[in-house]
């Protein structure tokens, strides 16, 4: 078993000129390292690099929903919310630490979107299509239940509502768990490995990547009988560097998040629902927050760095005000936000809120493999759809694959026999942390969200470094992060291995200089490399907290 650890990271840098590969993945997101898996698993040799940490575009700015795409049947997509209804089930069943049912409202009003008759037969064609739990299936609530259920909603015209499931999700962690897997299996995965530039063979076929080591500078190659590019909003830059892109074209659509605390915003429920401008909005009550989302713009600006313009906050506030009219919040209590880009293939005469979330796969005239589009809830059927083309390719140079299996293969910290055993596991295994002294509380929340790797966690007490300024909870999910989860950077831990610069921000202040001291003593970094990481951290919770937004460039909001 290979440990997905920073301190390996170099040594696999360092073996990379020196190997050939069956496939090079390009892109660390959901989609990238989703292929990884199903790759290593069929027997194929497989190398990923990203140019940012995993997870850290679009895969840790999504809705934080694995959802079978409800407003799909609006588009008569039928197709894709039959497939993503079902993959919602498998990933539950493969990562119940990372994904739990959620019960949504969806509520309906007299001239709204929705009506009592077409909600009530679509969300039953829509538990049909995704094969839906018996338990898991929808009701239908009048007037007097839905508020019961949530009184902060408008109650004017307010007919009754649809009460559903969806699965909520930690994005990044979801895509971090999936890259361990990989790796666990024998896949190469390097973060902060940017691509630089393609070789080919003496047929003009992509056979090799150049790749610069984004921390040291250092120049390393990768030789590859097939090359994927999975890069998600970056797929066009990716091409570029192969040949200009042929009759498609990404359209990148901009969606933000704000979050705001129970306290100014205490939601009971979890609601989807229509706006003035019939787009859908979620807001989701979680940990003590409430966070709202998300709007759909059409982005032109820095890829690697969408944040969260005025506009987009005042947008989402509208939406608040018109759904919950009761709730009276303001710029003043946004505690935090993220904004990611969503890349979609464009589609003429459509705006961001109506183009398709189906992914698309295109091979180029020189044998680069391109994925794009797709959703979240997807990742595991397109990763078997790219795999599945990687193997009829391979094939054709003697390469044999094994048949996919992810559709029953547990993630790592996910290896319950049944996900109904994991409430009775968190309870269990938490205990194990109190023997070391962590506080009842953070155990709990530490078995709930790392799963089977608990005990794991647990081990790292007797390496831990001297160290008194760090509660032990803290401490051993860092040192647990730097040699189980390839955290690189301070960033990595509190944005994509925590989710605390979003969902706990005053924790993140209050911490952030002693993890910093912690990472710099345990990964020898110098003076400069301690203020070039605290300069990044600060440049990310500024984003967050909304002190650094700016006006998009041809931002207009639908």
């Amino acid at each position: 078993m290979k440990f997905f650890s920073n301190k390996n990271r170099q040594v696999s840098l360092n073996e990379l000129d020196e190997k050939q590969y069956d496939v090079v993945i390009i892109g660390g997101g959901i989609t990238g390292v989703g292929i990884a898996l199903d790759c290593v698993t069929r027997g194929l040799s497989c190398v990923l690099v990203e140019m940012q940490d995993f997870a850290a575009g679009t895969s840790s700015r999504s809705t934080k929903l694995v959802h079978g795409g409800l407003r799909y049947l609006k588009q008569f997509e039928v197709g894709m919310v039959a497939e993503v209804g079902k993959e919602r089930e498998v990933v539950y069943r493969n990562a119940p630490h990372v994904t739990h049912p959620e019960w949504m409202l969806l509520p309906i009003y007299k001239k709204g979107t929705f009506g009592k008759y077409s909600t009530s037969v679509g969300l039953k064609v829509y538990d049909f299509l995704a094969g839906v739990k018996k338990k898991e299936r929808r009701k239908m609530l009048n007037y007097n239940e839905t508020l019961k259920k949530e009184p902060l909603l408008k109650q004017e015209n307010l007919l009754g509502s649809g009460y559903y499931v969806e699965y909520r999700t930690d994005d990044a962690r979801l895509t971090i768990e999936v890259a361990k897997k990989a790796a666990e299996l024998g896949a190469d995965l390097i973060n902060y490995a940017k691509a630089e530039s393609f070789a080919y063979d003496t047929n003009g076929l992509v056979n090799g990547v150049s790749i610069q080591d984004m921390l040291t500078g250092e120049s390393h190659f990768i030789t590859g009988k097939k090359i994927v590019n999975a890069t998600g909003p970056w797929v066009e830059d990716v091409i570029g560097m192969d040949r200009k892109i042929e009759g498609k074209s990404l359209f990148h659509s901009k969606g933000t998040h704000i979050v705001i605390d129970s306290s100014r915003f205490p939601l009971r429920q979890a609601v989807y629902f229509d706006t003035p401008d019939g787009r859908m909005v979620f807001a989701i009550p979680r940990n003590g927050k409430t966070y709202v989302g998300t709007t759909d713009t059409e982005y032109k600006g820095d890829l690697q760095h969408p944040t969260a313009t005025e506009e987009d906050r005042k947008y989402i506030l509208d939406c608040i005000h018109f759904m919950f009219p009761g709730v009276r919040v303001g710029l003043e209590d946004i505690e935090s936000s993220w904004a990611g880009v969503r890349p979609l293939i464009r589609q003429e005469g459509k705006g961001p809120s109506e183009i398709s979330r189906k992914d698309e796969i295109w091979t180029s005239s020189t044998g680069l493999i391109t994925i794009a589009g797709g959703k979240l809830t997807g990742y595991r059927k397109m990763a078997e759809t790219v795999t599945d083309l990687l193997c009829e390719q391979l094939k054709k140079v003697g390469v044999a694959c094994k048949p996919s299996i992810t559709k029953e293969l547990r993630l790592s910290g996910g290896d319950f026999k049944d996900p109904l055993d994991y409430e009775q596991f968190i309870e269990s295994e938490s205990q194990i942390l109190t023997n070391l002294g962590v506080a009842i509380e953070d155990a709990k929340s530490i078995a709930s969200s790392y799963g089977t790797n608990t005990r794991i966690i647990a081990s790292m007490y007797d390496r831990l470094l001297p160290d008194s300024s760090l509660p032990l909870s803290i401490k051993l999910l860092l040192h647990y992060g730097m040699e189980h989860e390839m955290t690189m950077t301070p960033s990595d831990f509190f944005i994509r291995r925590t989710g605390n610069v979003f969902f706990n921000i005053d924790w993140v202040e209050k911490w952030k200089d002693q993890v910093i001291a912690y990472m710099a003593a345990n990964m020898g970094w110098s003076d400069e490399d301690i203020n070039t990481h605290k300069a990044a951290l600060h440049d990310e919770i500024q984003n967050s907290l909304g002190t650094c937004v700016k006006k998009d460039s041809d931002n207009t909001l639908h």
